[in-house]
Parts: C-alpha cells; structure tokens; sequence
C-alpha cells in the first residue's frame, strides 16, 4: 500500500511542486472525456482534487482511474501545483490539486443507501441515516463534530491535570440505588438472584475517592439512566466528572469558570468575560426557570398585589390558591414595542402553548393611546397607573399573564418567555452567555409521596450558615450546589458534599428513608464518612449538552457517535436484542414477555 503523507485537507500553495501520497474515499467522480478525470478524494480532514490526465499521467492509471466511482477507496501520488482553472475558495485546498502518478484501489464500495452530502442530510430522513451511521459519519459535518468533542475532552484532561487532578476509573457494575430515574440492571450470573445496576453517575465512588486521600479526580464517564430520549438527552450519556478535597463552593466555581474560560479562548478565541451569578429564587422570579438565558430581556414580573384590585375572575380564583406554602399568584412579562410579530393568532396560540404546563391560559391586553385594549382591558383598566409604573409600560406594549399556583405560574411565564423571545426574533446570534445559578433549596415537597426529595441529590451539604434550620425548616433550607448554565442550558451541575455522617444520616431521614434504609442502600458511603472524610465538593459537565454549544445543534444525536434513537434504539446494530434462551438460563432469568408467533 502506498504510505501516506499528506492529508487531504492540509494541501496549500506552500505545496506545490512537492510529491504526495493522500488516502480516501472518493466524494465525486467527473469524466471530462479524451482521458480527463477529476476527482476529490475525501479524508477526515477535507477534500483535494485530483487530476487524472492521459498527457501527464500513464495510459494505465488513467484506464484504471476510468473504473473509479464514488466512495472507492483509494490510494494515491502526484505532485501537487496551482490549480488550473483558479482556485476554489469554498476548500481549504482549493488552490492546488494533485496530479495522479500512482493510484492504489484499496477497495470497492456498492452504490451507498446514503450519500455522505451535506447538501443532501437535511433530505435524508434521520432513522437511515442513523441506520447506515458509518456513511452518515463521513459526512464532513459529522467529522468536524467527533474532532472538536475529540478537542473539547483533551482539552479537559490537559487542564484538570495541570490543576492536580488523577484521572481514575470508576466500576461500571455497581449496586442499584433507585432514587429518581430509573437504574438499567444486569444479573450477576454468579450470584443467582442479585443484580449489578450500571451508574447513573460515579457519585458516591468520588465521594469515596477523596475520603481516600485522592484529593483531585477527574473522569470522562459513560453514565446510563434509563429514561425517555428527548432531543437534549439519551439514556446513555457522557460526564466530565470531577470532584476536589478541602474546598468551599467559591473554589469549585473559580476552577470551573477557568475551565470553560480557556476552552472557548481554546476553541472560538473567545473571551467569556465575568460570570455573573444569581440565586435560585432570583432566578425562578425574574426568569421562571433556574437555568436562565439572560441574553434578552422579557423578565417575568409578580404583579398579584395589584391583579387582586381587579374583578378578573381568574386571578381571583389564583390569588385564592394555597400550595406548600407559596399560595397563588399572578405573574406578567411586558412584550415591548415593536411588536408587530406578535399577532392576535399568536398570541391565542400561547393559551394552547400554556396548557402543556397545566395553566389554564395566558390572559393578555395591549396598551393603546386611550388605555388598555384588547383581551383583558376592562380588567386591567382600572389598575392602569400601577401596571404601568409596575411593568415599565410605553404605548403599544402587550402584556402576557399567568396566573395559578406558584409553580404552576412560574414555569408557565418561564417556558413562555422563551418562545415569545423567539417568536420576536430577539435571541442574539453568536453570544455566549456563562451564568452561576447558586443557593438552591435543599427540598422541595413531593405531593404524592408526602415527603420532601433533595432538589439535587441528598449528598448535597446545606449552606455554611443553614444547618441550623435542616431540621426545623426543611422547605426554607438553601443548599450548597451551583449550577452553571450557557444561554439558557444547564451545562454543569454540582455541590459542596455532606461529609459528616450524622449529616447525612439527618438528611436520608428527611427525605423519607428509615434508618434501615440507608444502611442497606448507602451503607458503604456511611461508614467511610466516618473515617476522616474531608469536606469536598465537586461537579459534572454533560459533555455532549456541551459539545451541542458549541457546534451549534439542538440534537443531542448529532453528537455522539452511535446514538439510540427516540425509542431507546440503536438502528445500526438492532440492539437492544433478544439472546439465546442459554445465556437466560446462566443468568438465572426468565422472561414474562409472551413468545411472539415467527414470522412466516
């Protein structure tokens, strides 16, 4: 075989007169006749051309070169000059081409299902290309993707290591410990009756490392939850998890922000600029979400003091709601001016939009030259000296309510306030906006199991100045975790750790688990706190939510390589599969699922 020395795409002028030897496949074939053949052999790294011409080239390669088609594999020399015709700007060789010396069929290819086009992707439905990925993977799109989460990881590596974190593996085959989404399980064919569970995430085995003396650890980990795919998540996903001994929140926040700071220099040469923070309920008040995107305005705004001064039966009937201790409440987002994309149907449709979040409607009114017109304008016409002073209203600005419970409210306003953003065109292009979300609640009340669950994980620590209350005042305790979100996507989570055991014993108890509970399910991770556990705190960046960013797309599964679709299946493989009634019988398990009939 032919030795290569060039890439494909590292061809450029300062190449010229010099011999070459690229390998690839061929992305397009074109016989311009009387032994004139061009070609642009693909590679990882682009394209070049290549010239088969019957005055320069021998009479066999370019008979050979004759039976070429399009993704044949080939080797080839030549020596590399000025493109004749001119350059091509639209290729990052585009101002040179190899004249072909030597050609090398390493192998033949059928007439591919797919063709790796980008012009053609968007046609191709996304079940063949995910059914044929090895072809869909050639596309140079998808190469571009795989080499810069290739960067964003090594990257990762060369920085945590410089900071003093050891990388260090974590067991895949652990011990089920059902709290939230669902554990995928494997039966341990050696103990009939027990099972493994795969992670969910390496949490208490870090935790275990820095009781270990370990100090700094860092992974790049497979974690499984098995749970619905959706467009930004798959049951199988990819951590950067890291987790650091004697440190307060301020230091975990201060290495990660450097952390991202230097991947978007790294990448975009890109200067993220400060990262502001905001707490939890700052948040949930101004945005309705506790992952903000802070890039425009459309702030949410309370307004139940002056929505109780009007005879609308609906905040009426919301103001009279009483949940968990928040009560009901009217919120509203001012629509400023101009506004000539938000239309009567638009604004109709945001009641449907509402619905999906069990609110009832978006009530909503406009303020015209005479006062208020529109939907709800004789309610509102009476209070409008205070909305207007409230909401900071001009002429011509609408008004979108939402009124319910609290969190009911909140989150309606919340989803809400980021389509009308995109309904009016106001998400800025090509910004990038790092923001801290700190002081979460410990708990939230769960209505069906009457018990509080950990708004994180019940690992997390209670803030330095909130162990006071942990028991008196579940519901009012502010945890130490922090959350950092880019343009409106959380992209890191993490906390400082409990690592007193009768902390952790009180916190099991508060979320509903008796004594023997804990012991049988974290029993491990109790009796290593009781041996010199130093406090530590740490995070887990979504590498693929990540990589998402930073490539632009908002499918998950253009960033991973061999991804499972909607439905949880991988259609080039065909898993998940059945076995041979053999491995069931190793294994000690039966299926309840009936035999269906063999198809004829």
């Amino acid at each position: 075989m032919l030795k290569r020395s060039h890439m494909c795409g590292s061809l450029r002028a300062s190449h010229v007169g010099q011999t070459v030897t690229v390998c690839g496949w061929i992305n397009t074939y074109r016989d311009q006749g009387k032994g004139l053949i061009f070609t642009d052999v693909r590679d990882r790294e682009g394209l070049c051309q290549v010239v088969f011409d019957l005055e320069q080239s021998p009479a066999d390669l370019v008979a050979l070169a004759k039976t070429l088609r399009r993704e044949f594999v080939l080797a080839v020399t030549g020596t590399v000059r000025v493109r004749a015709g001119g350059a091509n700007p639209k290729l990052a060789s585009g101002e040179v081409e190899i004249v072909a010396e030597k050609l090398e069929l390493l192998n033949a290819a059928e007439p591919p299902p797919i063709l790796p086009d980008e012009h053609d992707a968007e046609k191709i439905g996304e079940e063949t290309r995910l059914k044929y990925r090895y072809i869909d993977l050639r596309r140079p799109r998808m190469q571009h993707i795989l080499r810069t989460r290739s960067r964003v990881t090594k990257f990762a590596r060369d920085y945590f290591s410089q900071n003093g974190f050891l990388e260090i593996e974590t067991p895949l085959l652990i011990k089920t410990t059902p709290e939230g989404a669902r554990d995928f399980i494997v039966p341990a064919r050696l103990h009939p009756g027990k099972w493994y569970a795969l992670p969910q995430s390496p949490q208490l085995f870090k935790q275990i490392l820095m009781v270990a003396g370990c100090d700094r650890y860092l992974q790049i980990c497979k974690c499984m939850r098995d749970e619905d795919p959706r467009a930004d998540r798959q049951a199988e996903f990819t951590q950067i998890d890291l987790e650091m001994s004697f440190v307060q929140r301020e230091d975990v926040m201060e290495m990660m922000t450097g952390f991202v700071r230097g991947l978007w220099s790294e990448l975009f040469n890109y200067d993220i600029g400060t990262v502001e923070r905001i707490t939890y309920w700052d948040a949930m008040e101004r945005y309705g979400i506790d992952r903000p995107d802070n890039r425009y305005g459309l702030e949410t705004c309370d307004i139940s003091a002056i929505a109780a001064k009007t005879e609308f039966g609906v905040f009426k009937e919301a103001l009279a709601k009483s949940k968990a201790g928040r009560g009901g409440v009217v919120k509203a987002i001012r629509v400023p001016t101009p506004n000539e994309k938000i239309t009567r149907k638009l604004l109709d449709g945001y009641s449907d939009f509402a619905k999906t979040y069990k609110a009832g409607g978006i009530p909503y009114t406009k303020l015209g030259a005479n006062g208020f017109e529109t939907g709800i304008a004789k309610f509102c016409e009476p209070v409008k000296a205070e909305l207007i002073e409230k909401l900071g209203l001009k002429q011509g600005d609408i008004i979108v309510f939402a009124a319910d419970d609290y969190d009911i409210a909140t989150k309606t306003l919340g989803e809400l306030r980021q389509r009308i953003a995109r309904d009016l065109q106001i998400v800025p292009e090509g910004k990038w906006n790092f923001l801290w979300v700190v002081d979460f609640p410990m708990f939230e009340w769960d209505d069906n199991g009457k018990r509080w669950v950990a708004l994180h994980h019940p690992f997390t620590s209670p803030n330095p100045d909130q162990f006071g209350i942990l028991e008196s005042n579940p519901g009012g305790c502010l945890s130490a975790g922090y959350d950092l979100v880019l343009n409106g996507s959380e992209i890191a989570g993490g906390s400082i750790r409990i690592h007193n055991t009768k902390v952790q014993e009180k916190v099991f108890g508060l979320i509903g688990l008796t004594e023997a509970d804990a012991r049988m399910k974290f029993g491990f991770l109790l009796d290593a706190l009781k041996y010199g556990a130093p406090p530590h705190g740490g995070i887990a960046f979504g590498l693929d939510r990540l990589v998402m960013h930073i490539v632009g797309t908002d499918n998950i599964r253009d960033v991973i390589a061999f991804p499972k679709t909607q439905s949880g299946m991988d259609l080039m493989s065909e898993a998940p599969g059945p076995v041979d009634p053999e491995q069931l019988v190793e294994t000690h398990v039966r299926s309840t699922v009936p035999e269906q009939p063999a198809k004829v």
